[in-house]
């Protein structure tokens, strides 16, 4: 039972995900087969060496025929062989097979989550994400690895030793039968409640989980206000009940066997006893019966293994149905028409150019062969957008941006600021209302091309384990280490990545510990500089620095902004003096516009966010 590590709740449809899980060995059907031709020939050779009791017992055990005996005792010892040799290689055989086809579910589904939209990652807690790579393929491997092995094996053993005691003595099997009917109720009941107790145990185990890795990722929060001492009595209470209810599963699972052992006793003793009286009797030969009793000895063996994996069987297949809800859910629609290109004039005409390094972009529609200059202006008209229906967060939104403006978004916090720019980067698609980028509706636009045209820096740095220069190379894939180099010295990256003891090499972790905030925040830029992005995105990154910091983050950013179309979520009204115009949202509407000076001299809600009179979170 130690398989069952993953949720083990019992699967909606366990034959549609069954079918659906054996696709996936189309492609090793041949080997497959062979596999369990092999598992036949051992299930039989492991029958066979009981029938030869019979023989061996009365043709020359008795008469004292110890050549004969020799013989068949080393014809047994073949048998047993070929059956161990069967069985080691058509296990090696599906080991290999399981491997390939979990490597390739794990491929399939990290390759589709890449692609679904950003709706499914903040809807789903990113444990019940992960719990797909990890629990549920780890049990879909221990099915086809393992289970699934075992219950057909078992159900080849089961069938050859029935026939074979069938054949032996139909009288004596009378017995075995009503004791195997006993078994297989006693199987059932167990199993039924055994169940239970791992659906039960996994949830408990899953809350726990949860439990270690938000305390774990939040240990500053939890040492700041001194809160280990809750943590850890909460921990001890959700483990108590984690201990209650894997105590209760593992002693229904362990029942099982010692349930199936005693019984089979008490049947073996009764065959004894009958058969002994039949042979007295002389209508039963002594090696009849002693075939026949090691028979009653392993028959209940295949049905205890065939219930117990059973479970794990039924844990892979809802485990199953986990990841292929995931692949069955739909990628990012992309209907875009124009794509992202490098263009260049000639003859008074623009065409593609086909130096990736070109300093101009252009918006080429695939379908006319049409081109049009990226300038950089961004549009909203009458957008109307909530993420939950009925709950707007944007209200009859309407701007502009154009080219190398300077646009800022203020507002408390749930105003829509965000929204706005996840509108923009189509992570969203607004309910009404139109968005355009230089007069093209972006839903026109092929989404990783429209993502391509924007840099974005964001107030929460997200770092990657790896070297400095793979972080800054995130920006864009194929960058040269001059490049990176000069993004840094752009963004003043470089001025404290020149002072680490590797430079661009060291190794930093995903949290960026071994760095300040400032120095994340400044690999921030230099990766959206990489990019070198015709507009802009900044979700302010000064918010959480001190003042000398703010300064050369400010100046990076400087440097990056020239030229460009800039959108700012701004955090420190003080950094948006320069701006060419200034949204005020409050409640999913624009309730004041205009510039800097504009809007203080009208007195009105960004004047008192300005001087403090309302505080903007």
């Amino acid at each position: 039972m130690a398989r069952n590590r993953g949720k083990i709740d019992k699967p909606r449809n366990s034959m549609k995900a069954f079918m659906r899980l054996l696709s996936y060995l189309k492609p090793y059907k041949y080997i497959v087969i062979l596999s369990y031709f092999l598992m036949l020939l051992s299930s039989l050779g492991s029958v066979a060496t009981g029938f030869l009791l019979k023989p061996i017992v009365n043709d020359y055990l008795i008469p004292g025929d110890f050549n004969g005996l020799l013989k068949m005792l080393l014809l047994l010892t073949g048998i047993s062989a070929f059956t161990v040799l069967a069985s080691f290689i058509y296990r090696r055989i599906m080991l290999e097979v399981s491997q390939s086809v979990i490597s390739y579910i794990r491929n399939q589904l990290f390759e589709h989550v890449e692609y679904l939209p950003i709706s499914y990652f903040e809807m789903h807690a990113h444990g019940d994400v992960m719990s797909r790579f990890t629990n549920d393929v780890d049990n879909l491997n221990d099915a086809l690895a393992s289970s699934l092995l075992d219950l057909v094996s078992a159900a080849f053993t089961f069938t050859g030793t029935v026939i074979a005691m069938l054949f032996l003595s139909p009288t004596l099997f009378l017995i075995t039968f009503l004791s195997l009917i006993l078994m297989i109720f006693i199987a059932k009941s167990i199993g039924s409640k055994s169940r239970k107790y791992f659906r039960k145990q996994q949830r408990y185990l899953g809350d726990l989980n949860g439990y270690i890795e938000e305390k774990v990722k939040w240990q500053k929060v939890i040492k700041v206000f001194r809160y280990e001492s809750k943590a850890i009595e909460n921990f001890e209470l959700k483990n108590k009940e984690l201990k209650r209810v894997q105590t209760n599963a593992m002693a229904a699972s362990y029942s099982m066997m010692p349930s199936m052992v005693n019984l089979t006793y008490v049947s073996y003793a009764i065959i004894c006893v009958f058969g002994g009286l039949l042979a007295i009797r002389g209508s039963f030969d002594i090696g009849t019966l002693i075939a026949y009793l090691q028979y009653s000895r392993q028959v209940s063996g295949p049905i205890g293994n065939a219930t117990q994996n059973i479970n794990s069987i039924f844990s892979a297949l809802a485990g199953a149905e986990r990841v292929f809800e995931v692949l069955d859910l739909e990628k990012e629609v992309d209907e875009g028409k124009y794509e992202l290109v490098n263009i260049r004039s000639e003859n008074g005409q623009i065409i593609i150019c086909s130096d990736t390094r070109c300093n101009r972009w252009g918006w080429h529609n695939k379908e006319t062969d049409e081109i049009i200059e990226l300038k950089g202006r961004i549009e909203f008209k009458n957008v109307n957008f909530g993420y939950i229906k009925d709950k707007p967060v944007l209200k009859n939104i309407s701007f502009y941006a154009e080219p190398g403006q300077k646009l800022a978004f203020v507002g408390s916090t749930g105003a829509g600021k965000t929204t706005i720019m996840n509108l923009i980067n189509r992570f969203y698609e607004p309910d009404s209302g139109e968005i355009s980028f230089d007069s093209i509706n972006i839903k026109d636009i092929a989404k990783a091309d429209l993502r391509r045209s924007f840099g974005i820096v964001h107030q929460e740095v997200n770092l990657f384990t790896g070297t400095i220069e793979q972080n800054i190379e995130y920006g864009r894939k194929d960058s040269t280490k001059a490049e990176v180099i000069k993004a840094a010295e752009l963004s003043n990256a470089s001025s404290f990545i020149k002072h680490l003891k590797d430079g661009y090499q060291t190794v930093i972790g995903g949290s960026g510990a071994e760095l300040s905030q400032g120095e994340k925040q400044l690999l921030s830029i230099a990766r959206a500089a990489i990019a070198d992005p015709p507009v802009l995105i900044l979700d302010e990154a000064t918010s959480s620095v001190d003042t000398r910091t703010e300064r050369i983050i400010q100046e990076g950013m400087y440097n990056l902004m020239k030229g460009r179309t800039v959108m700012v979520i701004a955090h420190r009204l003080s950094t948006i003096h320069d701006s060419d115009a200034i949204f005020v949202l409050e409640d999913g509407e624009i309730i004041e516009r205009g510039n800097h000076d504009d809007l203080i001299s009208q007195r009105g809600r960004y004047y008192d966010l300005y001087t403090g009179l309302s505080i903007l979170s």
